[in-house]
């Protein structure tokens, strides 16, 4: 660079014709032609203008020479005409603004380059000075992008666009990113475009979401409004501003799913959750997580479903028969829904929940006994579906629909029943799966709920000691009896109560119940032992044509078969003399034997159901494949006496905690107000209760003189001491 010296009478002429140089530069970059001095010469020229402290003058020439290059453009956009436009017009119409903008970006560059000592000393000491960049911003928004005809022009042909992309259509995206950046630039982005752009697509989607809610299916609506939201962030990453991008998706959730949200879920939610439609669930809990009160809505009918479907399973009583099987795989769904679908939320794991606890109390008692039988379906021995690890998530999960039960009590009596049976027949599946259960009963209901049922398994083991010593014992008789007696030692409060019923045993029984009673008794002294015949079963040894078997019978089976020893054939009425069984015992007994599967009795005449004046006689001709052979006997009706006689014990002992607990209350507090005893004993007891049931109780209490009416106020009680 060779360093220009200028003498001082010369220097205003070299001014005024650097200047001149300097304008052709800029004329020349503006036209698009070639510039006839050299980039660095330009340069040096600016800065020697500079040193001569012609600063001010030299950025307001360039300044008036930028602003009538620019204001001469506006002259090309007015050429278009601006009623009945053709999408083809707007969009020649754009590409020329860009053309504009892009050629106006370009010039601005090269003319700052030049200008770059100017811009860098005299513009930045100057702070109300925009610099040449914002200068030519400036010029290029006020003569051209704020011509309200020309904004107007360049903002609807980008709203065109955007709506021809949103319907399908290929656009130019390179071409509306340039544009919104140039509004962008020059500031007007917000106020020109964004503005209307979100009242545009307020339009277009709320029209879109009403016609589409009446059109498509839930499944289809909501992969729709995904789509749609999808499109939208691409767009706003492909070319609008990133401050768009909050309005923007807001106001297509708020008319896509905000405006929709209850009619979507009285129309689609059932049938998602009937079907377990979990993509489509996971899609409704994030669509409608990011709408306000979205979240709670769907809670609501999520609740409300459950309630009903659930409601449906425990108070229909033609399902009774599935109704625990169909709880559990109900409650399994929900689960799955909660966990993979609704992101484990915890709000929606407590509304089901308490939906499970409400529904499931509805019809009381019912699901108790239904549970509780469908355990003992699961630890009965012969049950082969589940090995010990499924069977111990089996009872997990009946524990949790077990939780939600109130009337615990009658699940314990129902229970109690049934782990007899299994214990005395020896039907229990697996000693560790009962003990299992137990452990899980006493984690969930206390010490006090499983001490009876502990009891019931101390009972049996004792018992097996007891037969040790017995065993002994007979050996050392001088008659050894040929039948091996078993006898079940059962303390009477642990286990449930059992009607005696007097049986006519053969004298060979007799004597031996007679042994054992001695042998008890003479080393537990002060006890009393009471036989029940109805919880007997016996090995019975048969002969047949086919040869020799072993049937296993209960007690009451075993009189009846006996008799066969003494004779060829007896009525119904001669067996019922003989063996003293109850009428209706006897008739299911026979039913047992003669029309069962295994028949080793003959009835005449022949036919289901045993009837007066029926006659019986042994079949020797009786085969089977097995040598021992299993009778079980006939327990249907037994079954439905048993359940009114369980709930009727259940019923007598709410009654007794009930009276107990208003004396407890009483005995410590003295004297009380209705309200506040019915209160306290809400708080005390753990089954569900009537006021009325505890009015009862307590108009009991005073007549039997534990407590007395205040006389001047009949509302307050007193303990009577």
């Amino acid at each position: 660079m060779h360093e220009i010296i200028i003498k001082p009478k010369l220097a205003e002429n070299y001014t005024e014709d650097t200047w001149l140089k300097l304008r052709d530069a800029v004329g020349a970059i503006q036209n698009s032609t070639s510039i006839k001095y050299n980039l660095e010469e330009l340069y040096q020229a600016v800065e020697n203008l500079c040193s001569y402290k012609v600063s001010p003058t030299l950025y307001k020439q360039l300044r008036q020479v930028c602003e009538d290059h620019v204001q001469a453009q506006i002259h090309q956009f007015r050429e278009y005409p601006f009623i009945c436009i053709k999408s083809l017009d707007n969009l020649s119409f754009l590409k020329r603004m860009n053309r504009c903008w892009q050629d106006h970006c370009r010039q601005t560059i090269m003319i700052r380059s030049i200008f770059l000592f100017l811009d860098r000393t005299y513009v930045l000491q100057n702070s109300l000075l925009p610099s040449i960049w914002d200068t030519g911003l400036e010029l290029f928004r006020i003569h051209i992008v704020s011509d309200s005809a020309v904004q107007k022009r360049t903002v609807d042909g980008i709203l065109e666009q955007i709506e021809l992309e949103r319907n399908g259509e290929t656009v130019d995206r390179s071409l509306l990113r340039s544009l919104l950046g140039m509004l962008s630039d020059l500031q007007v982005y917000k106020d020109s475009f964004e503005e209307q752009f979100l009242i545009e697509t307020n339009r277009l989607y709320a029209a879109e979401g009403q016609r589409l809610m009446q059109e498509r299916d839930v499944p289809e609506y909501l992969h729709h409004v995904a789509r749609r939201l999808e499109e939208e962030n691409d767009r706003i990453m492909s070319y609008l501003d990133q401050s768009t991008q909050k309005p923007l998706i807001c106001c297509v959730e708020k008319q896509l799913l905000g405006e929709h949200m209850t009619a979507i879920l009285q129309k689609g939610l059932s049938t998602l959750l009937d079907e377990n439609r979990v993509t489509e669930l996971a899609l409704l809990y994030q669509l409608f997580s990011k709408v306000k009160g979205g979240l709670p809505t769907l809670l609501q009918f999520w609740r409300d479903y459950i309630k009903s479907f659930g409601g449906e399973i425990v108070c229909t009583p033609e399902k009774d028969k599935d109704m625990v099987q169909d709880l559990l795989d109900f409650k399994d769904k929900m689960d799955n829904v909660a966990q993979n679908c609704f992101a484990r939320n915890e709000g929606f794991i407590n509304a089901m929940k308490e939906a499970f606890e409400t529904f499931i109390n509805k019809r009381p008692n019912k699901p108790a006994e239904l549970i509780a039988k469908y355990v003992d379906s699961k630890l009965r021995a012969g049950n082969k579906e589940a090995t010990e690890e499924e069977l111990e998530r089996i009872l997990d999960k009946i524990m949790i629909i077990f939780r939600f039960i109130h009337g615990k009590d009658v699940f314990e009596a129902f229970y109690k029943k049934d782990l007899a049976k299994r214990l005395l027949v020896g039907k229990s599946a697996s000693v560790d799966a009962e003990k299992s259960m137990l452990s899980k009963l006493k984690h969930e209901c206390g010490a006090a709920f499983t001490s009876k049922l502990e009891g019931m398994f101390k009972d049996m083991e004792l018992s097996k000691d007891i037969m040790i010593q017995f065993k002994q014992y007979m050996q050392n008789q001088s008659e050894p009896s040929n039948i091996e007696l078993t006898v079940n030692i059962l303390t009477m409060g642990y286990w449930p109560s059992y009607t005696p019923m007097e049986v006519h045993l053969p004298p060979e029984m007799v004597k031996l119940q007679e042994v054992f009673k001695l042998f008890y008794l003479g080393k537990h002294s002060g006890r009393k032992l009471q036989w029940q015949p109805t919880l007997g079963h016996a090995v019975l040894k048969a002969e047949f044509k086919e040869g020799k078997k072993e049937v296993q019978v209960s007690l009451f089976q075993t009189l009846v078969l006996l008799m066969f020893n003494e004779g060829e054939e007896f009525s119904i009425e001669e067996i019922r003399t003989a063996t003293g069984i109850e009428e209706g015992e006897l008739r299911r007994t026979l039913q047992s034997l003669a029309c069962g599967k295994a028949r080793v009795l003959n009835k005449n005449p022949r036919g289901k159901d045993v009837e007066d004046g029926d006659r019986f006689n042994f079949n020797n001709d009786f085969k089977h494949k097995l040598f021992r052979i299993k009778i079980n006997q006939i327990q249907m009706k037994e079954t439905v006496e048993e359940q009114v006689s369980t709930t009727e014990r259940v019923f007598q002992d709410r009654q007794y905690q009930i009276d107990a607990a208003v004396v407890r209350i009483m005995k410590m507090r003295k004297t009380l107000s209705h309200n506040l005893l019915v209160s306290e004993l809400y708080n005390q007891l753990k089954f569900p209760v009537k006021p009325g049931d505890l009015k009862k109780r307590i108009e009991s209490l005073i007549d039997r003189d534990y407590m007395e009416r205040d006389k001047e106020t009949p509302n307050q009680y007193h303990y009577v001491a």
